[in-house]
């Protein structure tokens, strides 16, 4: 019997596949000059994928069709301390013989005895890969050769190294590695690759390697050239990498041209940022905000994306709502994406309630905006903590570390300014250059609070040897939501860190803008940022005088909770009081006012 997609296949190519089943490979060979021919033939006719599974005994005992790109494998017994037994040799229309990230899967996973891939070009001869297990530091690992002929693969002594890799299997203990190790590839700077290392680290992915190409024009099929993407699958091999992750994103099509020619699993930039937003969001809210993102930046890739959307795909860029089938019809995609905005539309109308309110008590709103990880949780952290309203109930601090995106959960809790004002202090997602937009635009309900503020604390990492690009990347995206007007505060952070030229560098190139200088990690000038902020907030507090009898004593107690009481002083009719209020008060003790 034939496995795999054979719908559509004429009867008799199906009975050829049928007769090659009865071929036998020698037990010392992997294949078979015989076998090959058939295979071949097959697949040129096919223009797909065909594989066959031989046992030790030489015996073919299962035969597959694929699509274009994989094929379906056998179920195959897999035992401790031993190989399976099985040797898979299967076609690559494409021409590249190189074993894919899907081939190298199987091998480790299915303890295969090898598995070989037949590189099928019109313009070329044919050319052969062969991969192996091998034992690394008690971790099973891919060993490949090749592009090597016919000859050697029917020469090579496939029972010796069988017996070599099962002596060394019953003598360690193999451990699963599960660990992604990268290359970060990218053509415009040095400092770009740098921040993709922590967007990397950040999803646990070890980073083996940098490639910086200078190149002036992106390569429609491959974004690097075939030249480089061949250096590229070399380094990959010999670092034993299982990732490539590219600076800039990727069309569908170029994916898949990547993975092709490096043989492993192919991401970008995009992709990275989604995932680690995937494992941060922990509300409702930013786990839907994510899924949206992920389902729009998906939506037209479907049809190029390669191993991503495989069933044995593993890691980064195969989480979420994306991945769960091979293929995802567009149609589900799109119903989905319009559920999700309906739910946000709700999410938004309760903050549009919750902003009104605030509105009407006359609190001022402040927005931290930032770089990723430029300290803006932590300083709102501590600002709650010098400046918390008495009355206030003790919420949970915002979650903060030395991490790209460690929140996404916006959060907002009530300051008590040093003029005695409320002021409701917000902690947004951070930036970060290329920050994709579906992310802009799903997180719209989040960044809202940005736009509806009457005052941006800018927090910038001043240790960071990137802080005028961050600076300039942040205003980019307050530049897109219309709030780059908004009264701002360039707070300048971790100058404990931070040399003093950096410092006065930055300052004198946004003089324009009112500066200073904080740690807050230490608590560093948090009192000088606060009365700064009361400067640049609009007051909306009126002043006035009121006399309060003594028999309406909890009032003189309602306005030292509620204003600002410049000074008090007591006569023979009750408490003269001097006080600044805003209209809620004023209306309250309006009976007490002296005019």
């Amino acid at each position: 019997m034939i496995y795999g997609n054979i719908d559509g296949v004429k009867n008799s190519i199906l009975n050829k596949l049928e007769t090659a089943c009865d071929i036998r490979v020698s037990k010392d060979c992997i294949l078979s000059e015989e076998l090959v021919d058939i295979l071949v033939e097959v697949t040129q006719d096919l223009k797909r994928e065909v594989s066959a599974a031989i046992d030790r005994k030489g015996k073919i005992i299962s035969m597959a069709i694929g699509d274009s790109s994989t094929v379906e494998l056998p179920i195959i017994d897999i035992r401790e301390g031993r190989l399976s037994g099985v040797k898979i040799v299967h076609t690559h229309p494409n021409g590249n013989s190189r074993l894919s990230a899907l081939d190298m899967s199987a091998l480790v996973k299915l303890k295969l005895d090898c598995i070989v891939a037949i590189g099928i070009s019109e313009k070329e001869d044919l050319k052969y890969n062969v991969g192996f297990c091998g034992i690394e530091n008690n971790i099973l690992v891919e060993e490949e050769i090749g592009p090597i002929s016919i000859d050697k693969v029917i020469e090579y002594d496939i029972i010796d190294k069988v017996k070599h890799i099962e002596k060394l299997m019953k003598t360690s203990e193999i451990i699963e590695d599960d660990v992604e190790r990268a290359i970060l590839v990218g053509i415009e700077s040095e400092e770009d690759l740098v921040e993709l290392r922590e967007l990397a680290k950040a999803c646990n992915v070890v980073t083996v390697d940098i490639i910086l190409q200078n190149r002036h024009k992106i390569d429609p099929a491959l974004y690097i050239g075939s030249g480089k993407a061949e250096e590229i699958a070399g380094i990959r091999q010999a670092l034993r990498a299982n990732v490539v992750i590219f600076d800039d994103e990727l069309s569908g099509s170029q994916v898949r041209n990547l993975e092709e020619v490096l043989g492993c699993k192919v991401i970008d930039r995009t992709t990275l940022i989604l995932e680690i937003f995937a494992r941060r969001a922990r509300t409702r809210e930013a786990k839907i905000q994510v899924e949206l993102a992920q389902l729009k930046y998906r939506l037209p890739r479907l049809t190029g994306l390669g191993t991503m959307l495989s069933r044995t795909g593993a890691g980064i860029g195969t989480r979420g709502p994306g991945e769960k089938k091979l293929e995802i019809d567009k149609r589900r995609i799109r119903e989905g994406i319009f559920d999700l905005n309906k739910e946000l539309e709700k999410i938004r109308t309760t903050r549009n309630v919750q902003r009104e309110k605030r509105s009407r008590e006359s609190i001022s709103k402040i927005s931290l905006v930032g770089y990723t990880n430029s300290g803006k949780s932590t300083l709102r952290n501590v600002l709650c903590d010098v400046a918390s309203l008495k009355s206030a109930v003790q919420k949970d601090k915002v979650f903060e570390a030395d991490m790209l995106f460690a929140t996404l959960d916006v959060t907002t809790r009530a300051l008590l300014l040093p003029d005695n004002r409320v002021a409701a202090v917000t902690d947004t997602v951070g930036f970060i250059r290329k920050l994709p937009h579906d992310l802009v635009e799903a997180f719209k309900s989040t960044l809202e609070e940005v736009v509806y503020s009457d005052l941006l604390m800018h927090i910038v990492d001043v240790s960071s040897d990137t802080a005028e690009l961050q600076i300039e990347a942040v205003d980019a995206v307050l530049a897109e939501l219309a709030a780059i007007d908004k009264p701002m505060i360039l707070v300048l952070n971790k100058i404990d860190k931070s040399s003093q030229e950096n410092i006065l560098k930055i300052k004198e190139k946004y003089k324009n803008l009112k500066c200073i200088e904080i740690s807050a990690k230490y608590g560093t000038n948090l009192e000088g940022l606060l009365k700064e902020a009361c400067e640049d907030l609009p007051y909306t507090l009126k002043k006035f005088n009121v006399l309060i009898p003594y028999t309406d004593q909890s009032m003189v107690a309602y306005l030292h909770r509620g204003s600002k009481v410049e000074s008090e002083e007591y006569n023979e009719e009750g408490t003269l009081m001097t006080v600044q209020g805003d209209n809620e008060v004023y209306n309250k003790c309006e009976k007490y006012i002296l005019v």
